[in-house]
C-alpha cells in the first residue's frame, strides 16, 4: 500500500504528514482492497485545498476535494467525503441477501415432487 503526499505551493510539515497518516490508517484497516492513496495539498491566496485520490482493486477510483481557510480542517473534511464514497462503493459490492432468504435447489425440487 502506497501513500503519496504532494504539496503545491505549500511546505508539507511533519505535523501535517502525521495527521494525514493517522486519518488514512483507518482506511487501510477497513478497506484492504486499497492499492494507492495520493494526497494533494495546495494553497491559493487564502484558500487551503486538500484533495485525495484513491485507487483500489477492480478499477475503483475515488476522488474528493475540499477547500477551507485551514489546512487541517480541509484534510478532515476531504477524509470524511472519501469515507462516505468508499462506504457507498463497498455497499454496491456486498450482496445483501442472506442465505435464509434464498431458495435452495433441493427445496424447489421437493416442492415440485410433492405437487405431482
Amino acid at each position: 500500500m502506497n501513500i503519496d503526499i504532494t504539496g503545491r505551493h505549500v511546505d508539507v510539515t511533519d505535523v501535517i504528514k502525521d495527521h494525514i497518516y493517522s486519518k488514512l490508517d483507518v482506511f487501510l484497516k477497513e478497506y484492504p482492497r486499497i492499492e494507492h492513496i495520493h494526497v494533494i495539498l495546495d494553497t491559493q491566496k487564502f484558500r487551503k485545498i486538500a484533495e485525495i485520490v484513491i485507487q483500489a482493486k477492480d478499477h475503483v477510483r475515488i476522488e474528493a476535494q475540499e477547500d477551507t481557510n485551514d489546512m487541517i480542517k480541509s484534510i478532515d473534511n476531504v477524509v470524511n467525503k472519501v469515507w462516505k464514497q468508499l462506504r457507498r462503493s463497498r455497499e454496491k459490492l456486498v450482496d445483501h441477501k442472506t442465505s435464509a432468504h434464498r431458495t435452495k435447489l433441493s427445496d424447489f425440487e421437493q416442492d415440485l415432487g410433492n405437487n405431482t
